[in-house]
């Protein structure tokens, strides 16, 4: 076990060379994407988040620990809604020179028999201590390079098989060779959030003269998080044979056998420790690879990044240290039940002021509003609300106003399809129950979403939500979740205490055969007869409600108990501030 902690006679100075120290960082953490800010657009969504918010709690705890990702100098996209409701996409402006800085090293990588160069852009994640945490964002858009071969770190989850496959070996092979070249040569574990950046593992076995395929499974570990098959990144060896290195070709033909390379079961064969995002994510991902060591690490958020200013400022007078230690939110139960109103109800107010200002669409502070709000795609199943709309406008017209916003693939004609629903409904009977779907979801929205509805409102196709972060958002700022039980959410829920299911008990809800009508008539049933009442009748159990998925739901599913779970069960380390 490494173990993190520096003698008393260290000076202060001395203290911050070791912290910056790339000797002193024992763990490297690689994301295809990675939300630190709005103003980088280096994510999509939640996997981006997710690593985001693991890094900045990594930081806070003083972890020994290094992100690498892509630069993405044209972001995922910006997101507009025609008149029709259809999505259109615009490539993202932003300036990294302005968030970033820009690092002398170069490295290369072989791509189609040809050199590419690979430089680095760094951004310190400063914790609550002041410890610095690097993450490094891989860029070949520089002169050397061919045009082509510049767009490679354009975009995120952009272009074909290819470009993706070239992204991967960036983040993989030229990320490991990046952080050498910077100094990190005591880097006892690889964490590879997803089986994307999967190629490390071939860069590992160069570096140890291919000895031995075993030896790089004690430096890796791994998490997957989708339990959807076709979200599994899958390359033919036609299409390795064209683009990777023929030395590299020739073992990893060796490690995958004669299928092509599934960068998931890349990740599975080949790490010490392998987790799921929640523990029925884990479950279903151990049926589904076979694989019975698949552990669980439930997901979490940057308690401090996700809880909105009222709320923040209620918890630093009457929880104080919660920031480094969000388990003190269980406390929550002893606040003052005006003051979280209060505070729930000034998140509420900017929420509406920025859908006024967004959209023109005035909506009312005294109406009930819920918020559904993530990737648009089918699974998701954003307009399961609309399933019966005689019987939705039988019990929410005049009482409910709905906030939608989410983005989907401009690959993904399905989830375009669900955004010109609910545009359409929304044009249907917006009189009379008021729709609204937001452009652009990011941080920024996210942010002021998940703290200013009054429910949120989550529905998946089971099983194939593996966890879910958004209502965990939510619940940093007393906001109740109302979803199918799947993800996080069966772990979360406490009915009529932290919120509300839909549907079946998660024993019963298999991947098939299940009739998706009866999550539709549960959802309005719970609306008529326990959510609505409870919330326009019975104001002292709605905010006692509010209290406990605080100290229930914030106090355990949030990003400090997530890197500890790390750090006993994969890192083998002891940091300062555990």
């Amino acid at each position: 076990m490494t173990v993190m902690t520096y003698g008393d006679n260290i000076g202060s100075s001395m203290l911050k060379t070791l912290e910056h120290d790339p000797v002193f960082r024992s763990i490297a953490y690689f994301s295809m994407e990675i939300a630190i800010r709005p103003e980088i657009p280096t994510y999509s969504g939640g996997l981006g988040v997710l690593a985001g918010d693991i890094l900045k709690s990594a930081a806070d705890l003083g972890v020994p620990m290094a992100g690498i990702t892509l630069l993405y100098r044209k972001g995922y996209f910006i997101q507009h809604i025609d008149e029709g409701g259809n999505q259109q996409e615009q490539p993202v402006e932003w300036k990294p020179e302005e968030f970033l800085t820009l690092l002398p090293n170069e490295v290369t990588v072989s791509l189609e028999g040809r050199p590419v160069k690979v430089r680095a852009w760094v951004y310190d994640q400063v914790g609550q201590s002041g410890y610095p945490l690097p993450i490094y964002f891989l860029d070949t858009d520089f002169e050397g390079n061919s045009p082509a071969d510049r767009n490679l770190t354009w975009h995120l989850y952009g272009g074909d098989q290819r470009y993706r496959l070239c992204q991967e070996l960036i983040l993989g092979v030229g990320g490991l060779r990046m952080l050498r070249d910077l100094g990190y040569r005591n880097i006892k574990t690889f964490h590879l959030n997803e089986g994307h950046a999967g190629f490390l593992t071939l860069e590992l076995m160069r570096e140890q003269g291919y000895e031995s395929y075993e030896k790089i499974r004690d430096k890796v570990i791994f998490t997957t998080h989708t339990p959807v098959p076709a979200g599994h990144d899958h390359f033919s060896y036609e299409l390795i044979d064209r683009v990777m290195d023929p030395i590299f070709v020739h073992h990893i033909k060796r490690m995958m056998g004669p299928e092509g390379v599934s960068m998931t079961e890349l990740g599975l064969k080949y790490s010490r420790y392998v987790n799921g995002v929640s523990v029925k994510h884990a479950e279903v991902s151990r049926n589904m690879f076979g694989n019975a060591h698949v552990d669980a690490v439930t997901n979490g958020v940057h308690s401090t990044t996700w809880t909105c200013p009222g709320f923040a400022k209620l918890f630093d007078r009457d929880i104080p240290g919660w920031r480094n230690d969000p388990s003190r939110l269980i406390q929550a139960l002893q606040l003052p039940d005006e003051e979280v109103w209060k505070a729930h109800q000034a998140a509420k107010m900017k929420l509406l002021a920025r859908v006024l200002e967004e959209t023109g669409q005035e909506l009312d502070a005294d109406v009930f509003t819920i918020g559904f709000a993530r990737r648009a795609a089918a699974y998701k199943r954003a307009d399961l609300i609309f399933s019966d709309v005689k019987k939705l406008l039988d019990v929410c017209s005049g009482q409910v106003q709905f906030i939608f916003a989410g983005k989907a693939h401009p690959n993904d004609e399905p989830g375009k399809a669900l955004i010109r629903r609910i545009h359409s409904m929304a044009k249907e009977i917006g009189t009379a129950l008021p729709i609204v779907f937001m452009e652009n979801y990011d941080m920024s929205l996210g942010a002021v979403l998940t703290a200013g509805v009054d429910l949120w409102l989550n529905n998946p196709r089971r099983p194939r939500e593996a966890s879910g972060t958004s209502g965990m958002k939510c619940t940093h700022n007393g906001v109740m979740n109302f979803s199918v039980l799947d993800g996080w959410w069966i772990e979360g829920w406490v009915e009529d205490v932290t919120g509300w299911s839909i549907g079946p008990e998660p024993s019963e809800a298999e991947l098939v055969d299940y009739d998706e009508m009866q999550d539709a008539l549960d959802l309005y049933a719970k609306l008529e007869d326990k959510i609505l009442p409870t919330y326009y009748h019975q104001r002292d159990k709605w905010v006692s409600m509010m209290k406990h998925t605080i100290a229930l739901n914030a106090s355990f599913f949030n990003t400090h108990r997530v890197v500890k779970e790390y750090c006993e069960k994969a890192y083998g380390t002891v940091f300062r501030g555990l």
